[in-house]
């Protein structure tokens, strides 16, 4: 008795598991079903955005469902990775995250209102901020050895744009004055964009952040770039140095962003997306629009990504700690 019983869980559990593999497998075939919307933690027009905003069109061509960005900025990414995982587990919220919600928030806040570990299913890294020390052209630095004795000339009459006590942009900002021993103060502001347009209107000297946002300034030659966080010079800016060579080596940090759904999403849903995501960045054409745009495609597997987020959580808070930044 006793052992047809446990022949029968056995035929029971083999049945089930060929059930849910058959369940998995249409669902991805008939995701999506309706609209994806996007939850990004930047403004509307930064260049991040843009990326998402362009992805999305042609993931709604080839999935034959809309991806609708919808913007939720501030907080140092807490209000869209909070509203992202409270969503419905189903796919049709996907998540834009970033090195500022999924590595700094963790560390920077006490009491963070989501979990990076379960509130979210990893999907891929998209790509690396290719990031620039630029100043406005009326700024009288042209390289960053001039911009080093400006600062040390004038002691606290320099400020530079940063997105908040506890990001990327700040930490650096706090990495230099220890390096060069001066005391320039942060001006927070919401979005890369944001930043850029302050430093045009004379609100900032300089600041750190991904290319992307001054591209068109550039071309205007309203902005200049003293160095690129790269490790090679780029094609865009042939007669730019490296942080390296402007002596600038050692950057703790390195910007980033990538694609998460809500924990619980289903996995035959988080490879449908991960399968999309990683070919559509991988595509010539595509990866010449990144480029061209001072970003560096970064996809992978959801395993890779995992790992990633992992190690890149464990630098950012030892980062963090050396230079005291208090949570909040």
């Amino acid at each position: 008795m006793k052992k047809g019983s446990n022949m029968d869980k056995r035929l029971v559990l083999g049945a089930l598991a060929i059930t849910s593999a058959v369940s998995f497998q249409c669902l991805a075939q008939s995701y999506p079903a309706k609209p994806i919307r996007v939850i990004v933690g930047v403004p509307a027009g930064s260049a991040t955005e843009l990326v998402m905003r362009s992805a999305g069109q042609e993931l709604s061509t080839r999935m034959g469902q809309p991806w609708l960005v919808e913007n939720r900025p501030g907080g140092n990414n807490v209000i869209a990775a909070q509203a992202c995982a409270r969503a419905a587990p189903d796919g049709y919220t996907l998540c834009y995250v970033s090195a500022d919600s999924m590595s700094f928030n963790p560390h920077v806040f006490s009491k963070p209102p989501y979990d990076p570990d379960k509130d979210f299913k990893p999907i891929t890294k998209l790509f690396y901020l290719l990031q620039g020390v630029i100043a406005p052209a009326s700024l009288p630095a042209n390289s960053v050895k001039e911009l080093q004795a400006l600062a040390l000339a004038k002691p606290g009459s320099l400020n530079f744009g940063t997105f908040g006590s506890g990001h990327n942009l700040d930490l650096f900002r706090q990495w230099l004055n220890e390096r060069w021993k001066v005391n320039i103060a942060g001006i927070p502001y919401k979005g890369g964009n944001l930043v850029v347009n302050a430093l045009v209107a004379g609100e900032i000297h300089f600041t750190f952040p991904g290319l992307g946002n001054a591209e068109g300034l550039l071309k205007s030659g309203k902005i200049k770039v003293l160095a690129v966080h790269s490790s090679k010079r780029l094609r865009l800016l042939p007669d730019v140095p490296t942080m390296a060579e402007a002596g600038l080596d050692g950057v703790p940090l390195k910007g980033w962003f990538g694609i998460a759904a809500p924990g619980g999403t289903p996995d035959a849903v988080a490879n449908r997306l991960n399968a999309e995501l990683v070919r559509l960045f991988r595509e010539p054409k595509f990866v010449e629009f990144l480029e061209a745009r001072f970003f560096e495609p970064a996809v992978g597997t959801i395993d890779e990504f995992v790992a990633f987020m992992k190690v890149d959580r464990e630098r950012t808070g030892q980062v963090l700690r050396q230079f005291n930044v208090p949570r909040q």
